[in-house]
């Protein structure tokens, strides 16, 4: 004989979560369009049939055809090429810079959380002035400073994000050190550091998440902008922002060089973001019955 269905086992926060975000319709299509976009990463040598760096004069300003599904741009390069190889800089910008201002920021975030006092108060005020200058314009100082490449644009981008991610972790820990569970931590002998890492920022998880994912769409924006005023990635490199650059003076007689790279963007920011948002209904312990 079945137990009775108000007997069984509740699922786990987890599995929770992973129900609510199957339901959510627009995190999974984001899903979707995340995988393409990974798979054109990985797969690129394999589902482009010409080398994205390759000029050929005869064939320059093509529009879309069967020899060029994108068409051409001023170089006479494919411009699906590049628009595939482009998205591998993207997806490496975006999540590294996120890895960076995440793992930095969360952690000086979660310390400032937990001990409070001077080391809180001073650390803050830094974040405070990092985030009294807008994102772009830090990221632009920095490369200005670092000089122009792809290490030094994921480091510029990475550190505009940093103070998010501190404040973030800090009131996420500010909140937890009081807890009956800190303080049984506390009790049984265990150091802070191991407070820190074990309970303290595994419960401050959710939040970061949705925050990262989140952030890897700005961290693209930011780098396609840095790129487009010409700090960020150097020719020959394929770079969406670059491409845009790049095809502004031909908008009247050739627009697919700025539309095709234009629309990656959107559409990767738009699903980047669709699934930020999908993940916070997920997560959101206020949701949960």
């Amino acid at each position: 004989m079945s137990p009775p269905a108000d007997s069984r086992a509740p699922r786990s926060p987890m599995r929770e979560a992973w129900s609510r975000l199957g339901r959510n319709r627009g995190a999974l299509a984001a899903l979707a369009v995340l995988a393409v976009l990974f798979g054109g990463a990985l797969l690129a040598p394999w589902i482009t049939r010409h080398d994205p760096a390759a000029m050929d004069v005869l064939v320059r300003l093509q529009r879309p055809s069967l020899a060029h599904w994108l068409g051409t741009d001023n170089f006479g390069r494919d411009i699906f090429s590049r628009i595939v190889y482009a998205g591998r800089i993207s997806l490496i910008i975006g999540f590294v810079a996120v890895g960076i201002g995440a793992v930095w920021g969360g952690a000086a975030g979660a310390v400032c959380g937990y001990y409070g006092g001077k080391l809180d108060d001073g650390v803050m005020r830094l974040m405070d002035i990092l985030l009294s200058v807008p994102q772009i314009i830090l990221a632009m100082a920095i490369v200005g400073v670092l000089g122009a490449s792809l290490f030094n644009l994921m480091v510029a981008v990475g550190i505009s994000v940093l103070p998010r991610y501190a404040r973030l972790m800090r009131a996420s820990a500010m909140s937890l050190r009081g807890v009956e569970f800190v303080e049984a931590a506390r009790a049984v002998g265990k150091s802070d550091l191991r407070i820190i890492l074990e309970d303290i920022i595994p419960n401050c998880l959710a939040p970061l998440i949705v925050l990262s994912t989140l952030g890897v769409a700005q961290a693209i924006l930011s780098a396609a902008t840095l790129s487009f005023l010409g700090l960020g990635i150097q020719p020959p490199t394929p770079e969406w922002g670059a491409m845009l650059s790049d095809g502004r003076q031909f908008l009247r007689h050739a627009p697919h060089i700025t539309i095709f790279p234009g629309v990656a963007i959107a559409v990767v920011v738009m699903a980047l973001n669709l699934l930020g948002d999908g993940l916070r209904d997920a997560l959101d312990p206020k949701l949960r019955e």
